[in-house]
């Protein structure tokens, strides 16, 4: 009698482990490609070189361009912007009529409302439960543990460009939280 290797309905060892080969690849591949766009969803997208900032943009989605914004502000106004992450963030115009050098985040850190600016009281106030911080940002009556984040908020090219803050928080003199 005939091995089964001999027999002609037995396939030899190289056509055996080219089909194991076909089949573990096909599998690895559809697997893979079904894994993809979940390990994508868990890596954040990355905000570019070091060093370059983000152009603030008004509640339209257009660029806030400085000299526009100064003509139609007053001084002491704060006005949203979108900022850094998408994240609400204030345009501070000074007395001079001229943009505070830093943005203040709107997202309150108690439970991540967005705090108003109210003018008649000089200070921001959070509708969810009412914590205040003055007109600077820090935070003066709780819940809230922290004071409002910080962003740079710098000129180029008449628009606002917004960066991270890392340095010393000049309001509470400490290291920031939010970096």
């Amino acid at each position: 009698m005939a091995q089964a290797s001999e027999r002609p309905d037995v396939p030899d060892m190289g056509r055996r482990q080219f089909m194991n080969l076909l089949t573990f690849g096909s599998i690895t591949g559809v697997a893979l490609g079904a894994l993809y766009p979940v390990v994508k969803y868990f890596i954040p997208p990355s905000t570019g070189g070091a060093g370059g900032g983000l152009t603030a943009k008004d509640a339209l989605g257009n660029d806030v361009i400085v000299s526009d914004f100064l003509a139609s502000h007053n001084p002491g106004d704060r006005v949203l912007a979108q900022g850094l992450k998408g994240d609400p963030t204030y345009l501070v115009v000074e007395g001079d009529n001229s943009l505070a050098d830093y943005g203040l985040n709107a997202v309150c850190t108690h439970l991540g409302c967005v705090v108003p600016w109210n003018a008649n009281e000089n200070k921001f106030i959070c509708p969810c439960h009412g914590s205040q911080y003055n007109n600077e940002g820090k935070v003066v009556r709780g819940p809230a543990p922290l004071s409002l984040a910080l962003v740079h908020a710098d000129t180029a090219e008449d628009k606002v460009v917004f960066t991270t803050w890392t340095e010393t928080d000049f309001r509470t003199g400490e290291a920031p939280w939010w970096a």
